[in-house]
C-alpha cells in the first residue's frame, strides 16, 4: 500500500494525507493546476454546487442471454475515454460556445455527436489531452520497466506507479462530469460518452456485416453483448485459438479505419 500511495502522490502532485482523507477530484485538480501553470493558464475557483443537469451515458447493448458452449471473443478498447479526449482535443480551454462557433471556420473545429464544438489541436492543444498523453505514455514506460525488472521490490514500486497512472487517466473523464465537483463541464463528458456510443455501435455493425458466410467466413458472427468500451462476439468456431485470431484481426481492421 505504501508503494502505491507514494507513486500516486508523485503522479498527481498531491500530499499522501490527501490520498488517504480526500476523494479522487483533488488529484485531477492538482494535475490541472500543475499543467495550467506550465502553459500560462489561470484556473477559475468555483464553489461546489449540486445540479440536476444530466447527460446520456455509455451504450449497453442488449445481451443475448443463454448458455454458450463456443468461445466468446471480447474486444476491448484500450483506455477508451482518455483516447477519445486526446483524439478530439476535448478540454475546458478548447470548448467553443455556440455563439462563437457560428463565426469561426468550421475546418478548425470538431463537432461532437452531442452537438458541442471544440477547436482542433492544430489551433490550440487542450490541457486535459496533454495530461492524458503524459499519463498514458508514463504508464507504458512503467509497464515495460516492470516486465524487465528482476528485483521484487522494484517490480512492486513499478506496479504501484502504473496503477496510479491508470487510475489517474481514467478519472479525468469523471471529473468533468461531476456536477457537484470542482470544475464540471458537461459539454466534455457528454461528448466523450457520445463518441463512445458511436464507436461501440460501429464495431457491432462492422463485425456482423463483415464476418458472415457470404463474405467467405465459416459462420455468421454475432455480437451477444456490449458495455461502455467492449463488445463480446460469438464467431461460431469451436476453436479458442481461432476465435482469438479473429478478434485480433478485427482489432487491426478497426485501427486501420481510425488511421
Amino acid at each position: 500500500c505504501l508503494y502505491n500511495y507514494v507513486e500516486m502522490a508523485r503522479v498527481t502532485g498531491t500530499p499522501i494525507n490527501f490520498l488517504l482523507n480526500r476523494g479522487q477530484m483533488v488529484k485531477v485538480t492538482s494535475q490541472l493546476l500543475r499543467k495550467a501553470r506550465e502553459q500560462g493558464y489561470v484556473m477559475p475557483t468555483q464553489k461546489s454546487q449540486g445540479s440536476d443537469d444530466k447527460y446520456e451515458g455509455a451504450t449497453v447493448l442488449d445481451p443475448l442471454c443463454g448458455y454458450y458452449d463456443k468461445p466468446i471473443a471480447t474486444l476491448d478498447f484500450a483506455s477508451l475515454y482518455p483516447s477519445i479526449m486526446m483524439a478530439h482535443n476535448l478540454c475546458y480551454c478548447t470548448l467553443v460556445r455556440p455563439d462563437q462557433a457560428v463565426r469561426m471556420d468550421q475546418a478548425q473545429m470538431t463537432r461532437t455527436p452531442s452537438g458541442c464544438f471544440f477547436v482542433k489541436s492544430q489551433q490550440r492543444k487542450g490541457l486535459l489531452p496533454m495530461i492524458l498523453e503524459e499519463l498514458l505514455a508514463a504508464r507504458k514506460r512503467a509497464k515495460k520497466a516492470m516486465a524487465e525488472a528482476e528485483d521484487p521490490l522494484t517490480q512492486s514500486v513499478l506496479n504501484g506507479r502504473q496503477l496510479a497512472l491508470k487510475i489517474s487517466a481514467n478519472s479525468v473523464y469523471g471529473f468533468t462530469g461531476a456536477t457537484n465537483g470542482h470544475l464540471p463541464c458537461l459539454e466534455i463528458s457528454s461528448s466523450v460518452t457520445a463518441f463512445g456510443r458511436e464507436m461501440i455501435e460501429h464495431t457491432k455493425n462492422m463485425v456482423e456485416a463483415e464476418y458472415t458466410v457470404e463474405k467467405g467466413h465459416k459462420h455468421n458472427a454475432q455480437v451477444i453483448y456490449g458495455d461502455t468500451d467492449s463488445v463480446m462476439v460469438k464467431f461460431g468456431t469451436d476453436s479458442i485459438e481461432e476465435a482469438m485470431n479473429l478478434g485480433q484481426e478485427i482489432g487491426r481492421a478497426s485501427c486501420r479505419e481510425r488511421v
